[in-house]
């Protein structure tokens, strides 16, 4: 199973929020595919630490996302990350401009994948153009709080913007289901990125009380080979 990322490849991203219980009882329904990439998501690493991105490690032979969101500290936050299993981490773009060419500079040294996640960003394009380190990928990111505004979009129109001027991978998130899934594709995102949520959580996403050995294989139809 590679571990590298492809640009010429569509990808679901399944990103686990919650707790290790979570993942011990949905990761092992999820076929094995490498169209397939799992995010050890904010909260969840916040609540298990390095630990639980290591859990996802023993559970899953493919692609790794560590949703960081390195804020400060670039180095050893990529460190902790590469160290856990993850094969690819996230910094905010909100990040500082140094933190950030430190953070770009430092995956590429431990050969892992970098991200930076616009959440927040009018302009991510501008954000881009002032580093001198560029990342290899790019999230567009409409947040979950952000979600209770009826008027708040992904917005997908950044995604031609960027790519008119650098060859990054990007990913697209919030409130994704699985019949946003195509519509991310259509607006040129290579990356769909699908929360699981608890039946008392307030956003949109993949039920955890769904059967996802029925419903990956659903959603991958989506995404072609």
């Amino acid at each position: 199973m590679s571990r590298t990322f492809n640009s010429s490849t569509r990808y679901i991203q399944i990103a686990f929020n919650h707790s290790i219980y979570e993942v011990r009882r949905i990761l092992p329904q999820i076929p094995l595919d490498p169209r397939i990439i799992i995010e050890a998501g904010t909260p969840y690493v916040k609540r298990e630490g390095q630990n639980g991105i290591r859990l996802i490690r023993r559970y899953w032979r493919g692609l790794i996302v560590a949703d960081l969101k390195v804020i400060d500290g670039a180095q050893e936050e990529v460190a902790m990350a590469y160290n856990a299993g993850a094969n690819a981490v996230t910094a905010a773009g909100t990040a500082p401009k140094e933190t950030l060419d430190y953070f770009s500079q430092t995956c590429d040294q431990y050969k892992i994948f970098s991200m930076i996640d616009m959440l927040g960003q009018d302009n991510p394009l501008k954000k881009l153009f002032a580093l001198k380190n560029k990342p290899k990928g790019v999230v567009i990111h409409k947040g979950r709080d952000e979600e209770a505004n009826p008027r708040s979009i992904i917005r997908y129109k950044d995604i031609n913007k960027i790519r008119s001027k650098y060859d990054v991978l990007i990913s697209v998130a919030g409130g994704l289901k699985k019949e946003s899934v195509r519509r991310a594709y259509f607006n040129g995102a290579s990356v769909a990125i699908l929360n699981i949520v608890k039946p008392t959580d307030v956003n949109e996403g993949l039920s955890d009380m769904t059967n996802f050995r029925v419903l990956i294989p659903s959603i991958l139809k989506e995404v072609g080979q």
